[in-house]
């Protein structure tokens, strides 16, 4: 059965609404800092030895999951500041946005600007040096 088309818009929020309940039941249970965890590690820094812009990324969400935002920000600050723009557009899609807080949606749905963050901070969080050593997980 195909899925009506004015209710498609609802598919990024309510794919975030999954992720976030998963998230929540997963990490509110399983500790991915304890050896021997049942969550996978991240395959590229396996295979690598650099970190990607996802490493840290499930440490990140157990420490916003207890509520700790220090420790999240430790482990992946771009994922935890990457949050509030993509439930923005999420919430805009939907329909749920204030037609004068379109603004925000148009500086968030800039791919050209997020590729660029997203290899800066990729770069960034490998370089040895402070500042940039703050970015590795952990």
């Amino acid at each position: 059965m195909l899925i009506p088309q004015h209710l498609l818009r609802y598919a990024p929020l309510a794919a975030i609404a999954g992720i976030a309940v998963g998230a929540i039941t997963i990490l509110g249970r399983i500790d991915p800092n304890v050896a021997g965890n049942p969550l996978p590690s991240c395959p590229f820094y396996a295979l690598t030895g650099i970190w990607c812009p996802g490493c840290g990324s499930t440490r990140c969400l157990h420490a916003l999951v207890h509520g700790d935002l220090a420790q999240a920000m430790s482990m992946n600050p771009l994922l935890v500041v990457s949050i509030i723009p993509t439930v923005v557009m999420a919430l805009h899609g939907a329909g749920f946005w204030p037609s004068r807080l379109n603004w925000a949606v148009r500086l968030f749905a800039r791919p050209l600007l997020w590729m660029f963050v997203i290899f800066a901070f990729w770069i960034g969080r490998n370089l040895p040096w402070y500042p940039f050593n703050l970015l590795a997980p952990g």
